[in-house]
């Protein structure tokens, strides 16, 4: 059996672990501006998904189903078997943390979902309209095009203050893709098997974030999972794409207090 990379991870706080996972083409970092949201009692973990950040690629065809397995065994390692801790995650990353929690979710305290992947295939998918809020053409015609692209066409929030977000935290990780790796992940891009059929209903505390105008995974796709979450929390942020966390960083910090003081007393 081929070595699995391990995971580089980022730890912040102390007591019960929150394990973060992101999405694709960026690292952990994408998420730690959210970090002062979390309740105090909580340790998150944010990870370098393999292929992302520093944490090296997975070896053969290296697709999602691989990738599921791979974020299942990790979550054990850096919590400990048979331990609680809670779920995070972001686009892709919500796709993971859904597989992990119908895997065993006795053991899962909470879940928070962010823009999360539910039908990977794209062609599937009820998207939103990519709409921007307020231009600012001052602003994106004075960067270079490789820089701004993403930004113009994920979020809806051109400010000074949402490039200054996107310059910190999403940037680095970007710079740090293994394109090879995330090429592979594109061709075998699908789970095996559905999270949500495989785990019939989840009673925990459950946040699901999602973007009005949001062309990446939209926010009807997420509706359906609501049956099988009788206890979550569903919001769409209005006006945010799919970096929503960029856009109205504000709105998410509130819903994740929340969520994360519900997880404390689950």
């Amino acid at each position: 059996m081929a070595v699995q990379p391990e995971a580089y991870t980022v730890v912040k706080g102390e007591g019960l672990p929150i394990v973060i996972a992101h999405g694709m083409g960026v690292d952990h970092r994408s998420l730690m501006m959210l970090d002062d949201a979390f309740a105090e009692g909580t340790q998150r973990i944010y990870m370098d998904l393999p292929g992302y950040g520093r944490t090296s690629a997975l070896p053969g065809i290296g697709g999602l189903p691989e990738l599921a397995d791979w974020f299942f065994d990790t979550v054990d390692e850096l919590v400990g078997d048979n331990k609680r801790f809670a779920l995070l995650g972001n686009s892709m990353g919500g796709a993971l943390v859904r597989d992990t929690l119908s895997r065993e979710p006795k053991r899962v305290a909470g879940m928070a979902l962010i823009a999360p992947v539910v039908d990977p295939v794209m062609s599937h998918r009820r998207l939103a309209k990519h709409v921007v809020a307020d231009a600012n053409p001052q602003l994106t015609q004075s960067l270079p095009q490789d820089k701004v692209i993403d930004f113009v066409t994920m979020g809806v929030n051109q400010s000074f203050d949402a490039w200054r977000r996107y310059q910190r935290y999403i940037l680095p990780g970007t710079k740090l893709c293994d394109r090879d790796a995330n090429a592979k992940l594109g061709q075998r891009y699908w789970l095996d098997g559905d999270p949500e059929q495989r785990m019939g209903t989840y009673h925990g505390p459950t946040l699901i974030v999602t973007g009005q105008q949001d062309q990446i995974v939209g926010n009807e796709d997420q509706k359906a999972l609501l049956p099988h979450y009788p206890n979550a929390v569903y919001k769409i942020i209005d006006p945010a794409g799919h970096n929503i966390h960029v856009d109205n960083p504000e709105a998410v910090k509130s819903l994740l207090a929340e969520w994360s003081k519900k997880l404390l007393k689950s």
